[in-house]
């Protein structure tokens, strides 16, 4: 059987009568769109982070597009943030009329490098938007200090990073808002699109809660600015509900599943994933570096195992993204990244002889490169 990055049919085994219980409990409940599944799972998701406010929409992009609207940022503004990220990071920022401004990434974590986010602040800068990217926390008191010398408002790009912490505190908790993506192979994943913005600010949560519903506050009637349908859906949302419940225990296992990474991996040539001081990370990807990645990738199909790159093209070097006007060279660190890292298979359910394989066949490719 083809080794992948993901899969979630043996979770789905484990789980089925809960998963298919959440559709039953939906369809018989009367009502299919923003009823009592979705409004229950806002409050236990707020809850656990530990703000005041969740609102449930349709996916991760739209959950970093309606953030940002809903914190004022538009046509004009600057958001600050990284090239080092899934595209729809950016595509967000550009869908509220802003314009994203990159700075470079640590070496060693691949997150955002805090101490040049102050050089491209300008007087068009409104926003800093940090991305938690692999499942750890960019250096948030770092981060914020900045952003209160500023003036600005930070808004928290977690789709990677449910339950992630530093220093104690939730990622998703360091924000005006954050967004968060739960896109099926999420730490927290639905069985379809879906996404989530957390708040502490009852103001955001208002705008959120019109900006995802047309822009009304009744039926029929828009008011404020106008929005568009991006509700999360009623089935989703009780799915999620119950695998919320099981958060803790899916980061547990992806930990162990890093650990034996590192163990087994330590003694070659592979650069493996640090976890910064502070952070606990939750290993949403188990991103490994080498020159030769190209080759490695290649050499192991032979084996049945293919793997995945995050990601292959930093997003200024995009043709989509041409008009920024970033060219090749502005983020050495970025670029080199993008030409080294690769994921190896990292889910729940990753059995230990589906790892041992995957390292053993690593391990042969390395040795004879």
């Amino acid at each position: 059987m083809a080794t992948r990055v993901w899969d979630y049919l043996a979770e789905y085994e484990d789980e089925r009568d809960d998963i298919l219980d959440a559709v039953k409990t939906v369809f018989e409940s009367g009502t299919l769109v923003l009823g009592p599944s979705v409004r229950a799972f806002e409050e236990e998701f707020a809850a656990w982070h530990g703000v005041g406010h969740c609102v449930g929409v349709d996916n991760g992009t739209n959950a970093v597009k309606l953030a940002l609207q809903a914190v004022g940022v538009g046509p004009g503004d600057e958001v600050v943030t990284v090239s080092n990220t899934a595209a729809p990071t950016v595509v967000a920022i550009d869908a509220v009329g802003a314009t994203p401004v990159f700075v470079d990434v640590n070496e060693d974590d691949y997150l955002m490098d805090v101490a040049q986010v102050e050089a491209a602040i300008t007087e068009r800068t409104r926003c800093l938007l940090p991305v938690h990217l692999y499942g750890q926390c960019v250096d948030m008191t770092a981060l914020r200090s900045v952003a209160r010398a500023h003036s600005l408002t930070v808004v928290e790009d977690c789709a990677q990073a449910h339950g992630a912490r530093q220093n104690g505190r939730l990622a998703g908790s360091f924000g005006a808002a954050a967004a968060f993506s739960f896109y099926p192979t999420k730490v927290l994943g639905a069985y379809g699109d879906g996404g989530a913005v957390v708040t502490v600010d009852e103001t955001v949560d208002g705008n959120l809660r019109r900006l995802r519903y047309y822009g009304m506050e009744e039926r029929y009637y828009v008011v404020g600015t106008p929005g568009h349908n991006s509700r999360l859906d009623e089935v989703q949302a009780e799915i999620l509900r119950r695998k919320l419940g099981r958060l803790d225990g899916y980061v547990a296992k992806r930990r162990a599943i890093a650990a034996r990474y590192r163990e087994a991996l330590g003694d070659t040539g592979l650069v493996l994933p640090e976890v910064t001081e502070g952070n606990e990370h939750v290993y949403y990807v188990y991103v490994v570096r080498h020159p030769r990645r190209t080759e490695i990738i290649e050499r192991l199909k032979s084996y049945d195992i293919h793997l995945n790159i995050s990601y292959p093209w930093p997003v200024h070097t995009m043709s989509g993204f041409a008009h920024l006007g970033r060219e090749t060279g502005t983020l050495p660190v970025t670029e080199r990244l993008a030409g080294e890292i690769f994921s190896l298979p990292m889910y729940p359910s990753l059995t230990e002889d589906v790892q041992d394989k995957v390292v053993s066949a690593l391990r042969d490719v390395l040795e004879t490169l």
